[in-house]
């Protein structure tokens, strides 16, 4: 993408009433003013709050929102020129369910209150394969104390991804710490039962996957 396009999508995202930028010192240095009050300032009801972490371009979080009207979807990414099609999506679609959030995922638990959330979705996230990377990896031990800060006691989170390594990883993770596995799939697109949420919503990458016969694995699970 070159930097003209992107300079134009940072300048309509900043018209985007469903876009959240916060500075860092936002987040690190202050109370952030939506941190804990996503539904009374945004949404404007009680729905059940869902984050899509590294959302891209914003696909899946615009789907499970259009598949959910009675549930409240926050993408969150780093990369605003990316989920600028996801917030386009939205805001042309008339859709009050959904908003993004620019920021580091390190940060999530700087940008919601604790509780507040009810589930989390981790799509194709990058596997930092390299163990120098591990610090990054989006299901290690300091990632998952997050998620259960601002997780509700019930609250889940889905891994959906096209690395194998990143789903052995996840699973050993899960089940050496005493974390609660609901559900878990190498394949879930030859296995009969997988969830609808799983199979009939797709990104982009994930259909160049299915064509070349990638298999796609998904974990859901709670955090103790």
């Amino acid at each position: 993408m070159g930097s003209k396009n992107k300079l134009k999508r940072f300048k309509e995202n900043e018209t985007f009433s469903n876009v959240f930028q916060p500075k860092r010192p936002e987040l690190v240095d202050a109370d952030y003013e939506m941190k804990g009050s996503w539904r009374e300032k945004f949404f404007k009801n009680d729905h059940p709050l869902i984050l899509e972490l590294g959302c891209g371009k914003g696909e899946y979080t615009t789907a499970l929102a259009e598949r959910f009207p009675k549930k409240n979807f926050i993408g969150i990414d780093i990369k605003g020129a990316r989920f600028w099609r996801g917030a386009k999506t939205a805001v042309e679609n008339e859709m009050s369910n959904v908003a993004f959030l620019r920021t580091q995922i390190e940060l999530v638990d700087k940008a919601f209150g604790e509780n507040e959330v009810d589930e989390i979705w981790i799509t194709f996230p990058d596997p930092q394969i390299k163990y120098k990377r591990t610090k990054h990896r989006m299901t290690n031990s300091d990632f998952l104390e997050k998620y259960k800060h601002i997780l509700k006691p019930e609250g889940v989170v889905n891994l959906k991804t096209d690395s194998e390594f990143m789903h052995g990883y996840t699973l050993g993770l899960l089940h050496g710490a005493g974390h609660e596995v609901l559900y878990a799939n190498h394949n879930v697109y030859r296995q009969e039962g997988s969830p609808k949420e799983v199979t009939e919503i797709q990104t982009y990458y994930e259909s160049l996957y299915l064509e070349k016969d990638k298999p796609i694995t998904y974990i859901k699970f709670k955090i103790r």
